[in-house]
């Protein structure tokens, strides 16, 4: 099977090798730029900016992954909207498109994969993987910890809880959280008030 071939499968979700020699050459060329990142001075911000850039498949204005910052591909199939936001120890298994939309925060040790494997451990000893791409909606929210499988969408504004294991879709406008992650509530207008135990409920309103 060559190259062109393999690509193909990796981008439409049907099995493939993962261990082929091309593959490799190609990873490694995309995990030395992002040693680079991740060996830059944390004030050397338009550096980084710069190598962002060269990281990632397309990057929106305002986007900062913190380092350490860890992708199976580098970055290289990661679309970044506008203000996007990642804090330290992202993990990204990005054989597969992963788009972040504008807007999204993503919180510190987060996991997104697009790869599976298997079942059949016969299979499996063959190298074979297949691919999901994943998606995670404008102004969503990912807690601390959070695992984010193959093939999910979270929704636009949602936000998954600390430690969450999100296998399905997770729809917009709601909190999910849980292994795996469920929907507890909707997001709504109790959720504009700021907590503060100091001041009467009617005082902690963020505003119109």
């Amino acid at each position: 099977m060559d190259l062109t071939e393999v690509r193909q499968r990796m981008a439409d979700g049907r099995l493939y090798a993962c261990n082929s020699p091309e593959l490799f050459a190609e990873q490694e060329r995309c995990r030395d730029v992002l040693d680079a990142y991740n060996a830059l001075p944390f004030s050397s911000s338009e550096e980084r900016d710069a190598l962002l850039r060269q990281l990632v498949a397309e990057a929106g204005e305002g986007c900062m992954i913190e380092p350490p910052f860890h992708a199976n591909w580098g970055g290289a199939n990661l679309h970044l909207g506008n203000n996007v936001y990642a804090n330290m120890g992202l993990t990204l298994v990005d054989d597969a498109d992963i788009f972040i939309e504008d807007d999204v925060m993503i919180g510190p040790n987060v996991t997104i994969c697009t790869a599976s494997h298997p079942v059949s451990p016969r299979l499996r000893a063959k190298g074979l993987q297949y691919n999901k791409p994943v998606r995670i909606c404008r102004g969503a929210w990912l807690g601390a910890g959070c695992v984010v499988l193959a093939g999910v969408t979270v929704g636009e504004g949602s936000v998954v809880g600390a430690g969450s294991v999100v296998t399905r879709d997770v729809p917009a406008g709601v909190v999910a959280a849980g292994n795996p992650c469920r929907v507890l509530r909707e997001i709504d207008e109790r959720d504009q008030r700021f907590y503060d135990h100091d001041k009467p409920v009617e005082e902690r309103w963020l505003g119109e």
